[in-house]
């Protein structure tokens, strides 16, 4: 029988209490009175025997120890949430997937094929969130990630392991007004036109233009955008040319809202990979699921 466990509801409104350095805002958010919030945290003091908070005339700050603890228990609370919302989720049936993914490669390509990944495996859930740079899967209730990147960034990734999906295709594109006047855009006259930039990957301009052999001035001129998705909406309302995977736009090339620059003229720079932690053992629903991508990159939708 564990004793030496403290309520959760306790344990609840000190950490709510604890971000916000604030009861008012700690019963707001848990929907409860402000005294029933200093009653709990009175409570878990006397339990502990340890002072959490010192009280000012302003309201509370968090005491050595108080933070110490808040450090210790948050991501518990946090765990055990999400554990309780993934017996939710598919009703304590088969397994469960937390996957980071870049976003574009998310909603363009994943996505439009989990309908076959539900009938190869019905009993798999998989939870998406968007991160488009590299962790500590030991920060994180994360068991994969989809990943884009080089072998070496990859490599350099410490504490995983990586297995490689497909290549990344970069091509340069833009709205059919560029080709008005029935003008061909070449490398060098790309050069002189605007140019959307990636904010994930700021060299990419550069590094296009000098695999073409042609020196760009405004190589990094333009403005920024963070997702493939919005870089790409602009370059269809011709606001400048793009470099986009070209995986992530075949609906926008079918459609003619957005065509290829410059033919020839494209780029393999990079990878996507499913990277996981080094683990002595993987749960059953994760290799489940990186069995079905091998085999989803080698199926058409």
């Amino acid at each position: 029988m564990r004793r030496k466990i403290p309520s959760l509801q306790a344990l609840a409104c000190f950490e709510a209490a604890a971000r916000h350095e604030s009861y008012t805002r700690a019963s707001q958010e848990l929907a409860l009175t402000q005294s029933a919030v200093s009653r709990q945290i009175s409570i878990l003091e006397g339990f502990l025997g340890v002072a959490l908070f010192r009280r000012t005339r302003h309201g509370v700050l968090l005491t050595v120890r108080g933070a110490e603890y808040l450090n210790q228990i948050g991501p518990r609370l946090q765990g055990l949430e999400q554990d309780t919302l993934d017996c939710m989720s598919n009703r304590g049936q088969g397994g469960i997937v937390h996957l980071a993914a870049v976003p574009t490669f998310a909603t363009r390509w994943l996505i439009p094929r989990m309908p076959q990944l539900k009938l190869a495996h019905p009993q798999i859930t998989v939870h998406i969130e968007t991160s488009t740079r590299p962790f500590m899967f030991a920060d994180t209730a994360f068991d994969a990630a989809l990943y884009a990147g080089t072998p070496d960034q990859v490599n350099n990734w410490a504490g995983t392991r990586a297995t490689r999906l497909m290549s990344e295709v970069v091509v340069p594109v833009c709205s059919p007004q560029f080709f008005d006047r029935g003008r061909k855009l070449t490398p060098a006259i790309m050069a002189k036109l605007p140019l959307l930039q990636q904010s994930t990957r700021p060299l990419g301009w550069r590094h296009w233009f000098d695999a073409a052999g042609v020196t760009a001035s405004n190589a990094l001129a333009g403005p920024r955008y963070e997702l493939f998705s919005m870089t790409a909406a602009a370059a269809a309302q011709g606001m400048g040319l793009a470099l986009v995977p070209r995986m992530l736009i075949e609906d926008e090339l079918a459609r003619g809202e957005l065509v290829v620059a410059c033919e020839g003229q494209q780029m393999v720079e990079r990878a996507y990979y499913l990277v996981t932690p080094e683990r002595a053992e993987e749960r059953s629903s994760t290799k489940q699921f990186l069995n079905w991508l091998q085999q989803a990159v080698q199926d058409p939708v």
